[in-house]
């Protein structure tokens, strides 16, 4: 309990009740205050006191009733006087109950307040503040209490209290249908915008993707925007938003506003890189898309050009990441791998200048062996129901604990059900659920000493470079998720003897660490049942049926148009189209396709997205062949179609992403279906459906190679993975 300053003028009585009650011990407290009413009965403080020790002892009848009896024939304004200074005494009281973390009793107060002026507003921010203290608020309280409406018609708010409560309830309840309604009715005391942003905008990114609600995170930033309608940094989230929500054309007009309004070049390259992935999901505006992408790479050169070092922190975030979309468009390592390297080398630069504390505390690290094992770190927003989530889980469950301590640091941690996620969470001897913020993530990595710390997103997700680019561990490597991101601070790029060609160290700044045989191995997938059939989609039993499963903007114009060409050569063909774009517009372009190929459009299906991965894997089996996309190619839709034996064509390219199922058919023992040319690969889909025979035998290799081949054996490629732990810390120990 911590002590009440009495004052010089109480009374002998008021002292001692005071002392009583500072001691806890109200009964006698309320006893003084008893005394002090028989000899002053015109002091009404001691009315209001005595009421309060007798509400700590929880006579909450007997406390109103000596409350009404100070306030007995006094005339309205009188009245209104002593409620002002009643409510004054238990506000003092109830705030001092906060201070101690004494929540109930500061809740019971207020609530009592609250019955003596119900339309005290303040109070009630108080009140809302300890119901998600006392993690019984509802959301529900916003109405039933008619807050959302007194902040409205409330001329005068403290206004820091109203930010505190906001601020507490998104972090509570964020998708409460009132918690939207209570920002709004903010807007009106916001004089200052930005302490009202900094609770927002943070809230509506969490919301967009760690609950997958980006619907609401939309809303959010609309709230923002009326506050400063021209804010270049709400439009470009707004923009996002809307294009994490596939409203692609929302997303493009907000971009390509935002770009009207840029003065930097910073400004203009995020804006045209949004506009580009909008563009992007609907192959229809393909040659808008690399219009734009040559316009968004004269900026890139002109900024690397003028290498400035005094870029803010969320500049240098959003820069990491805007040549993403340059493997999709050309396969040209040496000029996309150029540009991509002097980019995050700006980067690089730039977070070394405004972390210079971490970076030089970080590159000072002592090394403390307490254990024999080397500790582990895996780095990634993905390490849930997402492709690389489900490939990564036979190294992490495979791992000699005995030898290798692991950690786990999940980016934007997933504030939904998701049981890969949980499983990940149980492997680790660490599981760290990290939000959206490099320094604290880096930090942490920094803390518990890790090793080596693996990037498993690369540039997919700007904080995880900014993360890597502070370099909390002595040894970073990238595997799995993506290309290399090319930062400085990255020292290998683990890949195989496939992925890359030979002559790729050239034009990588990583270290390429080549495992014998494979960068990535399964011990195989979960399939669920299948919801499609062939009767279902008016398809004959013995047509052949092709199928392409992949995104919109993996569907370059010119694979495509050879895919079209394959189904026109083969009689009886039916062509089955799959993915996450904007499916109005991928229909469209492929009827258009079609139609300049003189390919009937009665000879295409669309199909909806499956309701979960092992359904997915399932209704693959509909298909004869699985036609790859190019010049980036299927991962793990590669890794699933061959798992469930179905024949793949891919054309083999020079990048990493080109050369993905390369690799995995290599390392599931078959070579049919992969063609170096374009020819090759309308050649091998025509010969792959016009011959039976060749697709069974196709099939049963792959069936075999379950229990042969390097692509299925998830243990020795864990064994493999362990050994290049070892070499690489050997390494960093020599050189130390």
């Amino acid at each position: 309990m911590t002590s009440v300053q009495i004052p010089n003028d109480f009374s002998p009585l008021e002292q001692q009740a005071q002392q009583y009650f500072t001691k806890g011990n109200y009964t006698q407290a309320a006893s003084c205050y008893e005394q002090a009413i028989e000899t002053e009965p015109e002091v009404k403080s001691h009315y209001w006191k005595l009421g309060l020790m007798l509400l700590l002892q929880g006579q909450e009848a007997e406390a109103q009733m000596t409350w009404l009896l100070g306030m007995e024939e006094g005339e309205a304004q009188e009245v209104e006087q002593w409620t002002v200074e009643l409510i004054k005494v238990l506000q003092t009281e109830a705030k001092r109950r906060e201070t101690l973390a004494d929540y109930s009793v500061a809740w019971a107060i207020r609530q009592h307040i609250r019955e003596i002026s119900p339309k005290y507003v303040n109070n009630l921010l108080y009140l809302i503040e300890l119901y998600i203290k006392l993690e019984t608020f509802t959301g529900d309280e916003l109405t039933s209490l008619e807050v959302i409406e007194l902040i409205r018609s409330e001329a005068i708010i403290d206004i820091e209290l109203l930010l505190q409560v906001l601020e507490s309830i998104i972090n509570y309840y964020p998708l409460h249908p009132s918690v939207l309604e209570f920002a709004e009715s903010c807007l009106a005391h916001i004089i200052e915008p930005q302490p009202f942003v900094n609770i927002l905008l943070p809230a509506a990114v969490k919301i967009a993707h760690s609950m997958r609600q980006p619907q609401i995170a939309i809303l959010m930033t609309e709230l923002c925007l009326r506050l400063e309608p021209e804010k270049i940094e709400f439009l470009r989230h707004l923009a996002a938003f809307y294009l994490k929500d596939n409203n692609n054309s929302k997303g493009i007009e907000v971009a390509k506003l935002c770009y009207s309004l840029s003065k930097t070049t910073t400004d203009q390259l995020f804006a045209k890189h949004l506009i580009q992935r909008g563009l992007m999901e609907a192959p229809a505006y393909w040659n808008e898309a690399c219009a734009v992408f040559l316009e968004q790479e004269s900026l890139l050169m002109s900024l690397i050009e003028e290498q400035p070092t005094n870029l803010e922190a969320f500049t240098v975030l959003w820069l990491f990441n805007t040549n993403y979309y340059a493997p999709y468009l050309r396969d040209d390592p040496h000029q996309n791998r150029q540009i991509q390297n002097q980019l995050v080398k700006l980067c690089q630069l730039n977070v070394q200048e405004y972390a210079k504390e971490k970076v030089q505390r970080y590159g000072h690290r002592e090394l403390v062996r307490c254990t024999k094992q080397i500790k582990i770190g895996y780095l990634s927003h993905c390490l849930s129901q997402h492709s690389v989530g489900w490939l990564a889980r036979w190294l992490i469950q495979h791992h000699n604990r005995e030898k290798f301590d692991i950690y786990g640091y999940f980016i934007n941690y997933k504030q939904v059900d998701d049981l890969l996620q949980e499983w990940y969470v149980q492997q680790f001897t660490q599981a760290y659920q990290g939000g959206i913020y490099s320094e604290d993530i880096a930090e942490k990595i920094y803390e518990d000493e890790i090793d080596i710390l693996i990037d498993l997103d690369s540039i997919t997700l700007d904080i995880t470079c900014e993360i890597m680019a502070l370099k909390p561990a002595p040894v970073q490597a990238t595997w799995l998720g993506w290309d290399a991101s090319g930062i400085p601070a990255i020292d290998y790029f683990i890949a195989d003897p496939y992925v890359l060609p030979d002559s790729a160290q050239e034009y990588y700044t990583e270290k390429i660490w080549r495992l014998p045989q494979t960068y990535i191995a399964v011990d195989g997938f979960e399939i669920g049942v299948p919801t499609l059939r062939r009767d279902s989609l008016d398809i004959p039993s013995d047509a052949v049926v092709y199928l392409s499963a992949q995104r919109g903007f993996k569907r370059h114009p010119n694979t495509a148009q050879l895919q079209m060409r394959i189904i026109k050569e083969v009689p009886n063909s039916y062509f089955l189209i799959k993915g996450l774009a904007d499916s109005e517009a991928v229909q469209k372009f492929f009827m258009q396709l079609a139609e300049q190929e003189g390919v009937d459009c009665s000879r295409l299906r669309f199909l909806q997205l499956d309701p979960s991965e092992s359904v997915h894997r399932a209704n693959l089996a509909i298909a004869d062949v699985v036609l790859d996309t190019s010049p980036y190619n299927g991962a793990t839709t590669t890794l699933e179609t061959l798992w469930m034996g179905i024949p793949l064509v891919t054309r083999v390219g020079q990048q990493f992403a080109a050369r993905n199922s390369y690799t995995m058919m290599i390392n599931a023992g078959i070579t049919e279906g992969i063609a170096w040319t374009d020819e090759e690969y309308v050649e091998w889909g025509v010969r792959l459906g016009k011959d039976q025979a060749l697709r069974h035998q196709v099939a049963l290799k792959l069936k075999a190679s379950r229990q042969t081949a390097p692509l299925w054996n998830g243990k020795q490629f864990t064994c493999e993975m362990e050994k290049a732990y070892e070499q690489m810390w050997q390494r960093y120990i020599e050189a130390m």
